[in-house]
């Protein structure tokens, strides 16, 4: 699977996904680019997951033609140890997830 971590999600969080291709925003080259035109990047570029600690992106756009799951982390700060609990429910959200879903992890 081809997985974007947003801007806001620690780039430590890519070890929860042994076995896929995991990139940031800033890899791909997109940082600073708002979510409207960073959902369309996304769907252009083919990834199947974003993953986002943005609560309210699945009330501030249209997502229903998309092609990629949106992954919503919530954790309580922006350390790596916040997320490291977190992993196998992460991996295993990503892994089950389909084209249009938005899953909430935890």
């Amino acid at each position: 699977m081809r997985i974007l971590l947003d801007e806001c999600v620690h780039a430590g969080a890519r070890g929860a996904f042994p076995g896929h291709l995991v990139e940031t925003v800033p890899q791909a080259g997109w940082s600073g680019i708002k979510n409207g035109k960073l959902l369309q990047l996304i769907n252009a570029a083919g990834y199947d997951a974003f993953v986002t600690i943005d609560q309210n992106l699945r009330y501030q756009q249209n997502l229903s033609a998309l092609n990629f799951a949106i992954i919503v982390l919530s954790i309580k700060d922006h350390t790596i140890g916040s997320y490291l609990p977190l992993f196998e429910l992460l991996r295993k959200a990503v892994e089950t997830s389909r084209a249009g879903d938005i899953l909430l992890v935890p």
